[in-house]
């Protein structure tokens, strides 16, 4: 299983653009083969802060993902409304021992 948080910072006056258009890749992704978990989340501290919580079956699905057709307007939208690059972190299930 591998989860990915993807963060995005936007400028203020794009977010009704980036909603709107991360409703269509949201509900496009859900279906594809390995999707358990593909939600948008909107920071409680900084309305301009987008974060992308992801989980899939495999890294051949997430990869698959990442070329999709439906990606190609999705990654336009966010290249016009982002105020820095997205910051993607791929990580594993695997929970670190504290004791």
């Amino acid at each position: 299983m591998i989860y990915v948080v993807a963060t995005l910072t936007i400028k203020p006056e794009t977010r009704a653009e980036l909603i709107a258009a991360a409703k269509t890749v949201i509900g496009i992704t859900r279906k594809e083969k390995g999707c358990i978990l593909y939600d948008l989340h909107e920071s409680m501290t900084d309305p301009a802060r987008f974060v992308f919580v992801e989980q899939w079956e495999t890294m051949e699905d997430l990869m698959a993902h990442g070329g999709n057709e439906h990606m190609k307007p999705w990654r336009k939208v966010v290249k016009e409304c982002a105020t820095a690059p997205t910051r993607i972190e791929i990580i594993t299930p695997e929970k670190v021992d504290v004791r």
